[in-house]
């Protein structure tokens, strides 16, 4: 093995217990892991690293409706780290209702000085330090994570599924997101999506079992659902998921709202189906939070600032012996590709999210077979589309 691989290799080991990690594990680690996430090392070596970004507007293939909102739009942000030659792609999705937008990207990325850092294999560092640039900002600091580790795994010359050896063939199928509309639309949108295996639905308002009874009219696939929060009464959502079970649903996304963790764990303690935290669980700490409320965990790239920290919560999860499904927002093929490399080790995937845009600016992980999976490419396995 060269030296630049071995020196990667010892960096990724020795960063497994890393600094978010540890502040999950207990007060004895979080203090350490705060001092190194507040200072910026220069780190000697061949080249530094730049990083450029420029905003992006997704164009969905139809109004996107959940519990709390609807939209046509999602403003992204594209990322670059360029180093010695070779570029790294990354991706901030931010849907307004999470409240980061082009100008608070823009506003946190500008301030994000990577100039000092020459060696690219130590992501511990680098993304300590971009942690500690500023709170907040989980999908701003998501696109240099994702952007760094496409940078590295193409100096390595191999994808990150394949570093962190896992089997691609154990990639779960996607599910397809159906939001919230009349019966009419939904049939249309069932038909639409016949080729996968699984169905998501966005549920929360009056009229979730037309929604449902709709899909049920066109399909018998399995169905996964959310409700966004959108439940007010516990005994009323636990009626709902029994009834839900009975039309096929799987498991039951963020049944009541991420403050009311009594009586989540209340309809978790008694549901037929497995029910999951969505927007309760946001970065690492979240995940032992939701142990004893949640069934399991819904781990999105631009909720956890990244892989890095995405794969510290699967680890933690899976020592809690919880169930783990892989989100996504609506998002280019690059955040999609990014999240593709982690799929191979959850219980179930959602990564449609490119599949709902028009005007892809990458061709990276691909829909087969019901499959979203990673390719063979180093990094994230991920290119721009011709004109981009």
């Amino acid at each position: 093995m060269d030296t630049t691989r071995r020196q990667f290799f010892g960096c990724t080991l020795a960063g497994a217990g890393g600094a978010t990690l540890a502040s999950a594990l207990g007060p004895g680690t979080k203090a350490a892991a705060q001092s190194t996430r507040t200072r910026r090392p220069a780190v000697p070596g061949s080249a530094s690293m730049k990083l450029t970004f420029r905003p992006y507007t997704l164009e969905l293939r139809h109004v996107f409706t959940i519990a709390t909102s609807s939209r046509t739009t999602t403003p992204v942000m594209l990322t670059e780290i360029a180093c010695d030659g070779v570029t790294g792609y990354g991706e901030a999705s931010m849907p307004p209702y999470l409240g980061e937008s082009h100008e608070t990207a823009a506003a946190f990325l500008s301030k994000v000085d990577l100039s000092p850092f020459r060696d690219p294999f130590k992501l511990e560092e680098i993304l300590a330090y971009v942690d500690g640039v500023a709170p907040g900002n989980p999908a701003a600091k998501a696109s240099i994570d994702i952007a760094l580790h496409d940078l590295a795994g193409k100096l390595m010359g191999q994808p990150w599924w394949r570093v962190w050896g896992y089997d691609r063939a154990t990639t779960p199928p996607t599910s397809f997101t159906i939001g919230i509309d009349t019966p009419e639309v939904v049939r249309q949108k069932t038909q639409e999506a016949a080729g996968y295996k699984v169905l998501k639905v966005k549920l929360g308002r009056d009229t979730d079992r037309q929604i449902v009874e709709a899909i049920r009219s066109v399909t018998k696939v399995p169905i996964t659902a959310d409700a966004n929060q959108g439940w007010k009464d516990r005994v009323q959502a636990l009626d709902e998921i029994q009834w839900l079970k009975e039309q096929g649903v799987v498991f039951v996304e963020q049944p009541m709202a991420k403050d009311r963790p009594d009586d989540n764990a209340w309809i978790t303690e008694r549901s037929p189906i497995p029910i999951l935290g969505d927007e309760a669980v946001q970065r690492l700490p979240d995940v032992r939070k939701a142990s004893g409320v949640y069934s399991g965990v819904n781990i999105k790239l631009m909720k956890s600032t990244g892989l890095r920290e995405a794969r510290e919560m699967l680890t933690l999860a899976r020592a809690l012996d919880m169930k783990v499904l892989l989100g996504c927002m609506t998002e280019t093929s690059c955040g999609i590709s990014a999240a593709a490399q982690l799929a191979p080790a959850v219980d179930w995937a959602d990564l449609d999210g490119a599949l709902l845009i028009r005007n892809d600016p990458f061709e990276g992980a691909a829909l087969a077979d019901g499959v979203v999976r990673a390719t063979e490419a180093p990094g994230i396995g991920l290119t721009k589309t011709p004109g981009e």
